[in-house]
């Protein structure tokens, strides 16, 4: 193994904890792992650093900033509140954040037993909330946005914006990436005063879910057909017909 300087050999092993935790996740990435993974021993690790949890930790917050930094910079390019919301919802759920939000909920899984991930969690949650803060900010002040409540408003947004990811993420199956978006999108067009459809991103969710998006958030009914009389039984028990059972809406 090469001399590294101090700073040098604490992002090495913080490197390493990143590779572990993307296979294992944060909660099962030991000591004897990364120093696996470094080819060295225990004793290096807990040289540079005072605990495992200070390990997890950086190695969350280095993936989690690295995201944050790429979507400030997107947003930084476009150049009114509007196109910058729409972007910011529609890339919430990209395939390219899932390793980083896969992090996220490994850290929010373990906050409430490691002192440095709840911090490093917490900092950075609040950092993506004032990213959005800012976003509502500018457009309650340019008049595209119609907003008593700012702070409110972008606690509200990224909250759902969270549970939405998290069940794409976590389930998988559960819920499409483009129901998510539409389903997002029109709840904060209504909240922020916009017109239907203005958070739509052109790029995402496709044109056949935009134009039929009942296809993907209602099931389709059942042909309509007569009641059927009541037999035997249920005449005797005074029960009508069977009711109907609804189809729980679709996903794709």
């Amino acid at each position: 193994m090469r001399r590294m300087n101090p700073e040098d050999r604490r992002e090495a092993i913080i490197d390493a904890a990143i590779e572990v935790a993307i296979e294992k996740g944060l909660g099962a990435t030991t000591v004897r792992d990364v120093a696996g993974r470094m080819g060295s021993s225990s004793g290096l690790i807990h040289h540079y650093f005072d605990s495992m949890d200070l390990v997890l930790a950086g190695a969350f917050r280095k993936v989690a900033e690295k995201d944050l930094a790429t979507s400030r910079d997107e947003l930084a390019a476009l150049d009114d509140p509007v196109t910058q919301l729409a972007h910011f919802v529609n890339t919430y759920f990209s395939p390219d954040r899932d390793s980083a939000f896969q992090f996220w909920l490994d850290a929010w899984s373990e906050a409430g037993r490691n002192g440095a991930l709840q911090q490093a969690s917490s900092s950075l949650n609040i950092d993506w909330q004032q990213t959005l803060l800012t976003i509502i900010e500018s457009g309650v002040a340019s008049g595209d946005f119609e907003c008593s409540d700012p702070l409110g408003a972008s606690w509200s947004t990224i909250s759902l914006l969270d549970g939405l990811a998290l069940q794409i993420v976590a389930h998988r199956t559960v819920l499409s990436r483009d129901q998510s978006i539409l389903w997002a999108a029109a709840t904060i067009e209504r909240d922020l005063g916009l017109r239907s459809g203005a958070l739509i991103h052109e790029a995402a969710p496709s044109e056949r879910l935009r134009h039929n998006h009942f296809k993907i958030t209602q099931a389709p009914r059942a042909e309509q057909r007569p009641p059927s009389k009541p037999n035997r039984m249920q005449a005797n028990s005074g029960m009508g017909a069977a009711p109907s059972v609804e189809t729980r809406p679709g996903t794709t």
